[in-house]
């Protein structure tokens, strides 16, 4: 005798974007235990002790989107970290006299109780999965039981997600050691751009209506801007002094072959199912436009570029300008602040320069972490 059933997670089955399965497997959560209202993702930088919001299963405009702290500013949670235990509120209002600013999102939520669990891969601790509640007193060991298997279950497709961006960026490091290691940015360069693109990101996300998960793709993404220039000549890429115009124009291919190469390393590696693989393809190919329309490889003028290119774009010539190379000292923050000011509107989106240099204060805590080793 055969008996028909329906897998609750057949969603998850489907190609989707990660955010979508978090919402399916959310909704299979709520079949059983319907007081769980959201389920949310932070990610840890452990080069930087942060804790970021990334994903969550809530409506759009979630009070806790676009919010990051250094972990040790979040007692409660290191805590857990350190015990390498879940966490039970089965009673907010322990917590509604809470001072930190994320405990006063939550208890404008009107959340009555949570389960924090958080998330290792390979032994190596990597963010947390909160799972709210609408109802206080619920988080019974039975349904603790029954929970952790989903919580799991969300963190295996987390550490799937980002273990195809790890394995593209593997990618791109291990072709340039190939070839010799010849561009000459530095690690630190690249620590520092990606972390000033997030920074930046984050900063106009309300006036751009932009989310978690693409803020942290910005960021995942922005260190491969230029890995078009694995293809260009050593003649070209290492030469310490001035180009001429032929060669100026070979290093401006650049951008387009660092297209192609990505739409290659994607084709090759099978990770068409990465979302803001076009966010990847747009940062390598035109974070040289400018928003007068005198940049390249299409001078597209103002909104023609995509915002994330913008952002890298004003990243990447800030640290420039404040990092030594074989050509120049480093600049002080004000000069290159001033620079900035000048090429806003004109080369660099001006909102994008804005938001970095409204935000010094984090620029200097980016710089303290990633300091320059090899000056010349």
């Amino acid at each position: 005798m055969t008996m028909s059933h329906r897998d609750i997670l057949e969603n998850l089955n489907k190609h989707m974007p990660l955010r979508d399965k978090l919402v399916a497997a959310h909704a299979s959560i709520r079949q059983q235990f319907p007081f769980i209202v959201r389920v949310a993702v932070t990610l840890y930088d452990s080069k930087t002790r942060v804790l970021k919001t990334y994903l969550h299963s809530g409506d759009e405009g979630d009070l806790l989107e676009n919010y990051q702290q250094l972990l040790d500013n979040a007692p409660s949670l290191k805590a857990l970290l350190d015990q390498g235990l879940p966490r039970v509120i089965n009673n907010m209002l322990t917590f509604a006299g809470g001072e930190h600013d994320r405990t006063k999102r939550v208890a404008r939520h009107g959340y009555k109780a949570s389960y924090t669990l958080p998330m290792f891969n390979e032994g190596d601790f990597f963010g947390f999965i909160f799972f709210n509640s609408s109802e206080s007193d619920v988080f019974t060991e039975a349904t603790l039981r029954q929970i952790d298997i989903f919580g799991h279950l969300i963190s295996l497709m987390v550490i799937n997600e980002l273990s195809s961006i790890r394995a593209l960026t593997a990618a791109v490091k291990t072709t340039s050691h190939i070839t010799h290691c010849r561009d000459p940015e530095t690690g630190s360069h690249l620590d520092r751009m990606s972390r000033y693109s997030r920074l930046i990101a984050s900063s106009i996300a309300k006036k751009y209506n932009l989310d978690d998960e693409y803020i942290e793709h910005v960021f995942m993404f922005s260190p491969l801007h230029d890995i078009g220039k694995i293809s260009i000549p050593d003649e070209v890429l290492l030469k310490p002094g001035l180009l001429t115009e032929d060669e100026i124009t070979i290093m401006k291919t650049h951008a387009r072959k660092g297209r192609e190469m990505i739409d290659d390393l994607v084709d090759n590696f099978g990770l068409h199912n990465i979302k803001h693989i076009d966010v990847l393809r747009n940062i390598a190919e035109y974070h040289h436009e400018a928003v007068n329309g005198s940049g390249y490889p299409e001078g597209k003028v103002q909104d023609e570029i995509p915002l994330e290119a913008r952002i890298v774009a004003v990243a990447d010539v800030f640290d420039a300008l404040t990092s030594c190379r074989p050509y120049k000292d480093a600049w002080n923050n004000q000069k290159a602040i001033d620079v900035l000011k000048e090429l806003a509107g004109e080369k660099l989106d001006a909102d994008c320069v804005n938001a970095l240099v409204n935000n010094i204060e984090e620029i200097e805590k980016i710089q303290q972490l990633f300091i320059q080793n090899n000056c010349c």
